[in-house]
């Protein structure tokens, strides 16, 4: 039976006892982690992307993708509470469903994290080179993005050149080197050690926060009722498109429980740490995405045919390079830097320069988030087996594990250097939205299997509120474009693959070893 091995709590909890890593975080460090992943990356890199989708719709969205990760994250806060370990849905599964499912949640984590600190990367980019040129330093447009590499790509293989895609050649880059750099060193800070990513995380945070708190101090004043239409100018598909991508700017808040292996009091912090962060950044994105609407409007863009183009894809950067060459201001949907935008084109300029300087020094706790999340779950896998035992090699002298931290980092560099933040951010969706069904299913067979299982939080009405997660991931990876609904399939077979034809036999609980009771050490 290829369902037949389950790893059982007891199991999860002694192993992680044993060779556990250092319990440091507490609730507020939890919180600032969840927000630092949370507030970041929709509203400083995909506010334009979300307009593009649903104009001024794009408020629904935000509300919409809200409400999924509300009734996922008490789905998460009663696992993460009930097994306070490395892993987040990787655990969890591998507790209650079995090996098999396990083992493609936590190949579809690497979607979630490992791309997902790719796509911030990129923001990153856009925001430091936005910021150089504000300050008078012009860096070369070949090295900081890659709409000329894909552009050549996609007439290889066939595409028609359009008047849009030939302008992308003309104007496009070659590599995304900034992005390259500040992923390089979000590797290097993790592997320093776990604290001290925090203490920076949580001053980055506090940035951030100030930063969003005056753009919305500026612009709601000057909101115009006009900019709100039309409100929903592609209709419902549209929101819900853009409900699909903006996701990708929540999901920072279940690395929350990644990292309750190395929480301190993990039974009452974990859930503080989910429900809080999510609470607080919901509230400013609605305020943020408002000031943006409202300030200069958020139409999407059209195809000189008007057809609505796609947002990332090689066509609009043509479009948008041909409408600022015109003469005209440039469309909120077409900006790399859209806070910095906004500000500019209200007359605050210099606040809008102190935003992106906001942007290019807190951002790099979203790609920190991101990269902790996944090599936390690497090494979860391998401590069990299912990765080679290198990868669970802790640093003997910053205690953290150092060799797969090292390999995401590469593996993100190279996401990063070369594909749009737009593309990025739904390939990741596609694996977190995966991952997030699993635990709403997770919790209510638990239920059912373990009812008399000590709950530290337990979610309220579970009947309701787990099958409403299931139902609002399902219709969100089907609102995602094609190209990303098709790369979890596509990515899930090549992990099908390489857990039967290497994770499969190795693995400890196949083998019978309980590696808890000393028979085996995976780093070892």
């Amino acid at each position: 039976m290829i369902f037949d091995r389950v790893k059982s709590l007891d199991a999860i909890l002694l192993t992680a006892e044993k060779k556990g890593l250092k319990r440091s975080l507490g609730a507020f460090q939890l919180t600032m982690l969840g927000i630092g992943g949370v507030i970041g990356t929709g509203i400083f890199v995909l506010t334009s992307e979300a307009a593009q989708k649903a104009g001024p719709g794009m408020l629904l969205s935000f509300v919409a993708a809200g409400f999924v990760c509300a009734v996922a994250a008490l789905c998460y806060s009663e696992l993460a509470s009930m097994v306070p370990v490395s892993g987040s849905a990787y655990t969890y599964t591998y507790a209650v469903v079995g090996e098999l499912l396990a083992w493609m949640v936590g190949w579809a984590l690497i979607l979630e994290y490992a791309v997902g600190a790719s796509a911030v990367a990129v923001g990153w980019s856009n925001h430091a080179v936005g910021l150089l040129e504000g300050l008078g330093f012009h860096f070369p447009s070949a090295l900081s993005n890659a709409d000329a590499l894909m552009a050549h790509v996609e007439t290889a293989f066939g595409s028609p050149a359009t008047p849009d895609m030939i302008a992308a050649m003309q104007t496009g880059g070659w590599v995304n080197l900034p992005a390259i750099v500040i992923t390089g060193l979000a590797t290097w800070l993790l592997v320093v050690g776990t604290t001290e990513s925090a203490r920076v995380n949580a001053v980055l945070v506090g940035i951030k926060i100030v930063a969003l708190t005056g753009f919305i101090a500026l612009t709601l004043p000057v909101l115009h009722a006009s900019n709100f239409h039309p409100f929903m100018p592609t209709g419902g598909s549209g929101v819900l498109g853009a409900a699909a991508s903006i996701f990708f700017a929540y999901v920072g808040f279940d690395a929350v429980s990644t990292a309750a292996e190395e929480t301190k009091n993990p039974q009452r912090n974990v859930p503080i740490g989910l429900i809080g962060s999510l609470l607080i950044c919901t509230i400013f994105y609605l305020l943020v995405a408002s000031g943006a609407i409202g300030a200069l409007g958020a139409q999407p863009v059209t195809s000189t045919a008007g057809a609505v183009l796609s947002p990332g894809s090689v066509e609009i950067a043509g479009r948008c390079a041909g409408i600022v060459a015109g003469g005209a201001v440039e469309p909120l949907v077409c900006s790399k830097e859209a806070l910095v935008h906004v500000l500019d084109t209200i007359g605050w300029p210099g606040v809008g320069r102190l935003v992106g300087l906001a942007a290019v020094l807190a951002l790099p706790s979203v790609v920190l988030m991101m990269m902790f999340g996944q090599t936390r779950v690497f090494f979860t896998m391998a401590r069990d087996g299912l990765l080679p035992a290198r990868l669970a090699s802790v640093h003997p002298r910053f205690r953290t594990p150092h060799v797969v931290t090292v390999v995401t980092g590469f593996a993100a560099a190279l996401a990063a250097a070369f594909l749009p933040v737009g593309k990025l951010a739904d390939y990741s969706n596609s694996g977190t939205l995966f991952a997030f069904l699993m635990v709403a299913v997770s919790v209510m067979v638990l239920r059912i299997t373990d009812p008399g299982r000590t709950r530290p939080f337990r979610t309220p009405v579970v009947w309701i509120v787990a099958p409403l997660a299931i139902i609002g991931c399902l219709g969100l990876y089907v609102s995602l474009p094609l190209t990303a609904i098709l790369v979890l399939p596509g990515w899930g077979a090549l992990g099908l693959l390489i857990y039967f034809l290497y994770s499969r036999q190795r693995s400890y609980v196949g083998q019978g070893v309980i590696d808890a009771d000393g028979d085996r050490d995976p780093a070892g």
